[in-house]
């Protein structure tokens, strides 16, 4: 891989940055510009900004380059190695004391490295901060609707039931985290150091904070604001439902071998929430078939979820069967009805609470 500084050698740049601010790009060209100006309009300036071109064939690294900021570099991976492998790339990288993830389709608040470089100052004991997120749609209309996590006292266990993070847009990470799970591996013919584990094309990051939980002293605490802009992108790799499930089973294979103990209390109930989040993924998707099957699949894996999260499960399912026995114009038009009063309760209880 080469290191390219563009408009700039690295000698002119801020030799230590407080927070380095890293963001791959493939295939990004229509949102990358949206995603830099977020980065580039953040009321905190002590950044570096690492973009990593992980072999991308539009013009994403192109549009990159037109900007002139001193804040920018530009890595090159000489092959393509996915969202993790270029995430790893650019915190080799870094040299922050802080790391921030920005996935190239998503955007910032302005006050985005603001919030999370005085929540990390203030708490010693945190190592992963993450905020809430409001989704955005494919053409960048934010849509007033959230992500809604556990915020505080995160477990092992939440984490494998959950990814209150939501996003790899969401976190900022103190190095001494980042070299508190690092691993060497020769995957491509030279040692390097691993944070993020490169075999993974999906499930890289919950896998990646699930090792933080189980493997180390750190906290994992969110903030209540939406500081976030996720955006539901068709084209994503989320969007691959069947994929995304079997990675997540990939995933929930190597916590086997490292906590075993985790897996055996929690593994059953993680696998039906799984199941239940892709019916939701197969809902936004419209395809009622596939939802219905998973929320079916979901509740035959642990029917607790029926009690436990009576809302989520029952909402899901009213959904799925919706979409499957009406025609698609009538639930077309019941949808935005929906997603507005979702909006509404969720804004009051973040006014209400801060919860």
């Amino acid at each position: 891989m080469k290191d390219t500084t563009m408009k700039t050698s690295a000698s002119e740049m801020a030799e230590n940055p407080l927070v380095s601010v890293v963001m791959p790009i493939y295939g990004v060209e229509r949102f990358v510009a949206e995603a830099v100006d977020s980065v580039l309009a953040q009321t905190f300036t002590d950044f570096e900004f690492i973009i990593v071109d992980d072999v991308s064939p539009d013009r994403s690294r192109e549009i990159c380059e037109s900007y002139d900021d001193l804040r920018i570099r530009i890595v090159v991976h000489e092959q393509n190695r996915g969202l993790a492998g270029a995430r790893n790339t650019g915190i080799r990288h870094a040299r922050g004391k802080y790391v921030a993830f920005l996935d190239s389709d998503d955007r910032w608040t302005p006050e985005k490295l603001t919030k999370h470089v005085a929540h990390l100052d203030s708490s010693p004991a945190v190592g992963v901060s993450f905020s809430r997120s409001v989704f955005m749609s494919e053409d960048g209309t934010v849509l007033n609707t959230y992500q809604m996590p556990k915020l505080t006292d995160i477990t092992a266990e939440h984490l494998l039931c959950r990814n209150p993070v939501g996003n790899g847009s969401a976190p900022v990470i103190r190095r001494e985290t980042l070299a508190d799970i690092a691993f060497e591996s020769k995957l491509y013919g030279e040692y390097e150091e691993y944070y993020f584990d490169d075999t993974f094309r999906q499930s890289e990051d919950i896998e990646c904070w699930i090792r933080v939980a189980a493997l180390t002293n750190w906290k994992i605490e969110g903030l209540t604001d939406a500081l976030t802009e996720y955006r539901l992108n068709s084209g994503s790799l989320s969007s691959n439902i069947p994929k995304q499930l079997a990675t997540w089973e990939h995933m929930m294979d190597k916590t086997k071998v490292h906590s075993p103990a985790l897996v055996a209390r929690a593994g059953g109930l993680a696998r039906a929430y799984q199941l239940r989040y892709l019916a939701r993924q197969a809902v936004r998707l419209q395809d009622g078939k596939i939802a219905l099957s998973y929320v079916g699949r979901a509740i035959a894996q642990s029917p607790s979820i029926m009690w436990r999260e009576p809302g989520k499960t029952f909402t899901t399912l009213g959904a799925a069967l919706l979409q499957r026995i009406t025609p698609k114009r009538f639930y077309r038009a019941l949808e935005p009805l929906a997603i507005k009063l979702l909006g509404q309760t969720q804004r009051y209880r973040i006014a209400l609470s801060g919860a």
